[in-house]
């Protein structure tokens, strides 16, 4: 069965897209896009490539990181050979090309779909990583919970003592800040653990300090409520001056919440990809060379 034009397009485009040999950067060749992209000229195509990398410095990243100058060797008549130049370009790169270009054509119209498709699923790709982190520093959170529950109770320490003790460490983490105030600030129900809500630097310093506060409790053979909870707070204090010495107030960090969880569709944000071309300098590429 035939391709439609747009599956054509589609085909053409994803076999033009190379890798970097043993770095895994993804990234095209600025002249293998010229053709397809409707370009019968070079000098016009690289009027686009600048109009792009302005677009590029105005969202605030580097130019440099996106569009990579490199002089390639290509064939002439009778076995010779001709430096040309060239632009490594990121996908990134490859989208603000073709939003800078005239979608009157159809192939420029076609790669402003393409590319932004395709940047849309590697950031579902990677809020799906980024939400499996999160949910394992939960699981782990929750485990180093459960076993200064079992090792307080052990120590004469009840329930509602084991309620106290988390409450005067989070007043202690989030400066001030009780546990029901950060609900109240997130908008959560009482009813809720407010672990549930919040992002992955919070969660994992709860975890740092209850797993401190695990470790001296029986390191210490510590006794009684106040002797824990006493060690707690000082655990969570200590892992909030060490968050504070970085800029990082955990009070301060927007809450993680459940739609965002479930990847809500929104439109493509402009962010630059996790590896740019500029990579690819350090690594180096047969038959190219690197030009300023």
């Amino acid at each position: 069965m035939t391709d439609n034009p747009i599956q054509a397009l589609k085909r053409y485009f994803d076999g033009l897209a190379l890798r970097m040999d043993g770095q895994g950067i993804e990234f095209w060749f600025a002249r293998d896009l010229m053709e397809p992209l409707g370009y019968a000229r070079w000098e016009n195509f690289q009027t686009a490539i600048l109009r792009a990398i302005d677009s590029c410095r105005t969202t605030g990243y580097n130019p440099d990181d996106h569009f990579r100058g490199v002089t390639k060797m290509i064939e002439v008549g009778k076995g010779g050979q001709r430096p040309v130049d060239d632009f490594m370009l990121t996908r990134y790169a490859c989208y603000l090309i073709a939003q800078n270009g005239d979608p009157r054509k159809a192939a420029i119209a076609f790669a402003q779909s393409y590319f932004a498709v395709q940047t849309r699923k590697q950031e579902l790709i990677e809020d799906r990583m980024r939400l499996q982190a999160r949910l394992e520093v939960r699981g782990r959170l929750r485990e180093s919970e459960k076993i200064l529950s079992q090792n307080i109770y052990e120590r004469g320490v009840d329930d509602a003592g084991f309620g106290r003790n988390r409450a005067k460490g989070d007043d202690s983490l989030f400066g001030g800040n009780t546990t029901q105030m950060m609900k109240e600030r997130y908008g959560i129900l009482k009813s809720r653990p407010l672990a549930d809500f919040l992002p992955t630097p919070a969660i994992a310093a709860k975890n740092l300090a209850t797993e401190m506060t695990n470790h001296n409790v029986m390191q210490d053979n510590l006794q009684g409520e106040n002797a824990i909870t006493g060690e707690h707070v000082q655990n969570n204090q200590s892992v909030r001056d060490m968050l504070g010495r970085r800029g990082i107030k955990p009070e301060r960090q927007p809450a993680q919440l459940r739609h965002q969880e479930a990847g809500a569709s929104r439109q493509v944000r402009r962010e630059a990809p996790a590896k740019t071309v500029r990579e690819a300098t350090e690594a180096g590429q047969r038959g190219l060379t690197w030009t300023n």
